[in-house]
């Protein structure tokens, strides 16, 4: 196991493992990548009680527990919420060596400081609704409160100046059909960041749910050809 390289993916805020699962099957079917996935603090229980500080403390250990355990090249995939986690992680740890960015969340809903705005966008906006139907939008919905939305704008506050910290290789997955999180907060991450190799792709009909878009096979070889072989940088489409 010494010197394997590990992927740590991290999820969004009031999702789960699921919203990522099929890129980690994917990627795990490689075998020169350890994949691994884990469920930030609150998300499978009560959410409501969750602290932003815990979900940095968590992701923090288990990027501990993958160094501890031998990994010195550490791949991180951070999706919406867990795309700014990601990136403060990446800002911190000289073992992150390569950084995955999908639709990171440091803008969200053209909304920025009204939390109660949040709510509103969250209950009522239609193009929501019509792009993950109602049934997904109330099941994620009844995760929240204003004491937990609260906790994710402060981690966004907190870490909103961290991509200018990132120096390692950096992609980042935008879909242009996205209603959550805005394509100028791609933008804001691939210009702030110093990355020698840095990557923006463009994803036409993807939504929020980036890795469950019908073209998702696609975005999972530009993931692992990016993981295995590095990119040229720039701005594409696919």
């Amino acid at each position: 196991m010494l010197f394997r390289k590990a992927i740590l993916i991290i999820h969004g805020f009031a999702g789960g493992t699921y919203d990522e699962e099929d890129l980690a099957n994917y990627l795990e079917l490689n075998r020169n990548f350890d994949v691994f996935q884990f469920t930030l603090p609150g998300h499978n229980r009560n959410l409501s009680k969750a602290k932003y500080k815990d979900w940095i403390d968590y992701s923090e250990s288990k990027v501990k527990w993958l160094i501890d355990n031998g990994y010195d090249s550490i791949y991180l995939i951070g999706h919406s919420m867990g795309g700014v986690i990601a990136t403060y992680i990446a800002s911190k740890y000289k073992e992150v060596k390569k950084l995955v960015l999908a639709a990171p969340a440091f803008q969200y809903l053209d909304v920025v400081k009204d939390d109660l705005n949040v709510t509103d966008s969250l209950k009522l906006a239609p193009k929501i609704i019509n792009t993950y139907g109602k049934d997904e939008v109330i099941a994620r919905f009844l995760k929240l409160n204003i004491s937990t939305i609260k906790e994710f704008i402060e981690l966004v506050k907190k870490y909103y100046g961290t991509p200018k910290d990132i120096t390692c290789p950096i992609l980042i997955l935008q879909g242009k059909s996205d209603n959550l999180v805005p394509i100028s907060s791609s933008e804001y991450v691939y210009k702030s960041v110093k990355s020698k190799i840095k990557k923006l792709v463009y994803i036409d009909g993807a939504t929020h749910d980036i890795f469950k878009s019908s073209n998702n096979l696609t975005i999972f070889k530009t993931v692992e050809e990016f993981l295995k072989h590095g990119t040229k940088g720039g701005i594409d489409n696919i």
